[in-house]
């Protein structure tokens, strides 16, 4: 199916372009979502009557995803989270994990502009990538953490993904001579 983009869509074209796309993507998509218009001669007409309007709402919507951006980028956040000692979560940190923790900071983010692949599984620092616009992207650093002093110490670089880590424990440094004493009389063995 040929249609006409009412806006940039990441890796398919800019707007005003006539692009063809899969009927299910054009139909369960872009049509919805007003993204696009079916290409048919009253649509591109439709759309040339409407160009500068659709270009100045653009332009809008551009600027205050960078005023976002602007204050966002590069932010860290804390989460927190039951994990076990080698760091493993027992649940996950997904997408509406991040919307949350950005509305409590005061952040008016949708969950469809949060880039997460997979959910986070692990304890450690995390970058994710957020979609503010089709042209305007950032990424901020979650550091997922047990409590929020774990987290103040995985900030400055220090992993907490060993036990050794967690209770402070440097097993390099044990020596056998820590356990036992070589030097102490066997009398519990003649006993």
């Amino acid at each position: 199916m040929h249609v006409i983009l009412l806006e940039r869509v990441a890796k398919l074209g800019q707007m005003g372009e006539t692009v063809k796309v899969r009927d299910g993507y054009a139909r369960n998509f872009l049509l919805p979502l007003g993204k696009a218009l079916r290409s048919n001669a009253a649509n591109k007409a439709r759309f040339e009557a409407e160009r500068s309007t659709l270009e100045a709402r653009n332009l809008e919507r551009k600027s205050e995803a960078q005023k976002v951006a602007e204050t966002l980028d590069g932010k860290s956040f804390i989460v927190v989270r039951a994990a076990g000692e080698t760091g493993q979560l027992y649940g996950s940190v997904a997408a509406r994990d991040i919307v949350d923790v950005l509305a409590a900071e005061g952040f008016n983010i949708g969950r469809s502009q949060v880039d997460l692949n997979n959910p986070i599984k692990a304890i450690g620092l995390h970058t994710v990538v957020l979609h503010l616009h089709a042209e305007v992207e950032i990424s901020v650093e979650l550091n997922v953490a047990r409590t929020p002093e774990e987290a103040e110490r995985q900030s400055k670089g220090e992993s907490l993904t060993s036990v050794d880590a967690i209770y402070g424990v440097d097993e390099d440094a044990l020596r056998p001579e820590d356990f036992f004493n070589p030097d102490a009389d066997d009398q519990d063995e003649d006993a």
